[in-house]
C-alpha cells in the first residue's frame, strides 16, 4: 500500500547562483536582493539561492565592509561567507548569472557540455531601467556611488530575472 505523501508530486527548486570575480560585492548583494524577493513572494520552497566568485582570494570573507553598510541602508542583510564556484555547482544549479562578460566567459570555459554552457547568463541581460549598462559593475575600487548603482542594478534586473523564472515555473507546473 502506498502512503499518500508518496504519490504528491515532488517540485524541485530552482537554484540559482550570482556569480562575480570575488564573491564579496556584487554577487552576495544580487544573493540578497533575490532572497528578499523571494521571501516577500513567499516562494521560498520554489528558489535555491547562493552566491561564489570566480577567484578563490577571498573564500571564507564577508562580503566588502561597504557593499554591506550600503545594503543594509536598503534592508538587505548580507551574512554570506564567500566561497569560488566549482565545476560542481555547474551541475548543481539551474540558472548561474555572471555579473560581467568576463564571469560569463570564466564560467562558461568552466562547463564541460552545451548544457553547463546554456545554464549561464549575464544579469545585463535582465537590466531593464538603465540601459547604458549591460553588466553590473564592480564596485571595488569605487566610493560611494559604485556601490549604490550596484544596488539598483541589481534590484532591477533581480526583478525582471524574477518574473522571467516564475512565468517558466508557472508553465511547466501548470
Amino acid at each position: 500500500m502506498q502512503n499518500l505523501r508518496d504519490d504528491i508530486p515532488q517540485r524541485k527548486p530552482t537554484r540559482v547562483l550570482f556569480v562575480c570575480l570575488g564573491n564579496i560585492c556584487r554577487s552576495p548583494a544580487a544573493q540578497g536582493v533575490m532572497q528578499r524577493l523571494v521571501n516577500e513572494r513567499n516562494l521560498e520552497e520554489f528558489y535555491e539561492i547562493d552566491s561564489a566568485g570566480t577567484y578563490g582570494g577571498h573564500s571564507g570573507q564577508m562580503p566588502d565592509r561597504r557593499m554591506r553598510v550600503h545594503a543594509r541602508q536598503r534592508g538587505y542583510e548580507l551574512t554570506h561567507r564567500a566561497r569560488q564556484v566549482t565545476p560542481d555547482d555547474l551541475e548543481h544549479f539551474d540558472v548561474i548569472v555572471g555579473m560581467d562578460a568576463a564571469n560569463v566567459d570564466d564560467l562558461q570555459s568552466m562547463a564541460y557540455s552545451t548544457g553547463q554552457m546554456r545554464k549561464v547568463v549575464n544579469m545585463g541581460n535582465y537590466i531593464r531601467f538603465n540601459r547604458h549598462y549591460d553588466h553590473v559593475p564592480d564596485p571595488y575600487y569605487e566610493g560611494s556611488e559604485g556601490f549604490e548603482l550596484v544596488l539598483d542594478l541589481l534590484e532591477d534586473a533581480c526583478e525582471c530575472l524574477l518574473q522571467e523564472l516564475e512565468s517558466k515555473r508557472m508553465i511547466i507546473h501548470q
